[in-house]
């Protein structure tokens, strides 16, 4: 499998630019290389993508490539601007260029973020500047808890000096909202235009975690009511517990025990199937349309995520059922062609079987699940090809993070031994 895993790496980070490569270098500034890690079909670069790609190379020891995506993420990504309520935080989406997408941030990449510098200044110790890797990390975690809340009016900027941001009045030019608008055009429609308020108000952007239920937020801004159970990461917070600011290691222990009792009221326990959103108190989130929120492409992390922390720290034993309900379902609607969206009571949403559910599917096996399932969808993901093309980015990040999830190649990398 370690075979697998460098060549995946060489594909993704050095690859063919069309069909393979998401990570591309983009010339230097003061501190050194610049790169990002792009959404292909998206065309753009997010706080989740770049973070992914820290963690992946600083797990697989290299720093040369790590170094460049923060370069890139600091450079471009962290909003400088202090009338911009959403200020020290990282706009979660970029042009490949560094002209903005958005002007608030995702607290994944966040939390992502934080735990790859960690690592970082574990494995190669700490620089001076950006590269100062713990301090970098504990400031980011004391933002997510304690940022003050920060008021304004849009259209926000990034930077201080840039032009504002504002959302256009036509869908982003990508692979992906091509083919929307290609579909629909089939069907005698138009794509909509992306939402925008025809009368900008006051905009409130606080803490990333909520005090109350000692939780990671969906997005920072003050007064959404819930959370994304892809976003909480136990494994992490224990960690943080530990390493990360004095001052909040006790949060981020209780926060730790707090997603392990999320996953279980959020998910149902026969399909093991979790929402994208639900409230702070687990119970079920509508969309816009009044359906509860189903089983979406942020839910295919969420079992991965209660697995690793099974298997990191093995705290909860309800992990295990968990994990044996979501690959007994998805084992049922057969292997090799299970839907990629559900309702949380098993009816599909969509046709398409994708390699990176397969990829965090596999993970599951972790929390302990019978072995017959376990190696029935480690040898299912080891069968499936490394994603290419157009839809690699989210599919492949998942493919090979859980390929290293699945090796031991993704571990806790502990402070050197003094």
């Amino acid at each position: 499998m370690k075979a697998r895993i460098d060549a995946t790496w060489r594909a993704y980070f050095q690859g063919d630019g069309q069909e393979q490569r998401l990570y591309f270098e983009t010339g230097a500034n003061a501190n050194g290389t610049l790169a990002y890690v792009t959404d292909w079909a998206n065309n753009d670069a997010r706080s989740e993508g770049m973070s992914y790609g820290m963690m992946i190379a600083v797990q697989l020891d290299h720093k040369r490539e790590f170094d460049a995506l923060w370069n890139w993420a600091k450079t471009y990504m962290q909003v400088t601007d202090p009338a911009n309520p959403s200020y020290g935080y990282f706009a979660w989406s970029m042009g490949t260029d560094g002209s903005p997408r958005s002007t608030g941030a995702a607290p994944d990449g966040e939390e992502f973020f934080a735990m790859a510098l960690y690592f970082a200044a574990n494995r190669w110790g700490n620089g001076t500047g950006i590269y100062d890797y713990k301090a970098e990390a504990d400031r980011i975690l004391t933002a997510m808890r304690h940022r003050a809340v920060m008021t304004g009016t849009p259209p926000f900027r990034i930077h201080p000096g840039d032009a504002p941001f504002v959302q256009p009045d036509h869908p982003w030019p990508s692979i992906n909202n091509r083919a929307e608008a290609a579909a629909l055009a089939a069907q005698g429609k138009s794509p909509p235009p992306p939402w925008r308020d025809p009368a900008p108000k006051p905009h409130a952007v606080g803490p990333m975690t909520e005090e109350s239920h000692a939780m990671v937020r969906f997005v920072a801004d003050v007064g959404y009511p819930g959370s994304d159970a892809s976003y909480h990461l136990p494994a992490f917070y224990e960690l943080w517990a530990r390493w990360g600011p004095e001052a909040d290691r006790a949060f981020w222990a209780k926060a730790a025990d707090v997603s392990r009792d999320y996953f279980v009221r959020v998910t149902n326990a026969r399909t093991g199937l979790a929402p994208d959103h639900s409230y702070f108190d687990g119970s079920t989130m509508t969309t816009g349309t009044g359906e509860p929120y189903p089983f979406g492409y942020d839910s295919w992390r969420t079992a991965s995520n209660w697995s690793v922390d099974a298997n990191w720290w093995g705290k909860d034993p309800r992990q295990k059922a968990l994990s044996t309900a979501i690959q007994t379902f998805l084992a049922g609607e057969g292997i090799d062609r299970f839907a990629d969206r559900y309702t949380l009571d098993g009816k599909p949403l969509s046709q398409r079987h994708s390699p990176g559910m397969v990829a965090a599917t596999a993970v599951a096996g972790l929390a302990g699940t019978p072995e017959p399932l376990a190696r029935a969808f480690v040898k299912e993901l080891w069968d499936t090809p490394m994603p290419e093309g157009e839809q690699r980015y989210f599919d492949g990040m998942l493919y090979l993070m859980s390929m290293m999830h699945l090796a031991g190649e993704y571990r806790i990398i502990t402070p050197p031994v003094r």
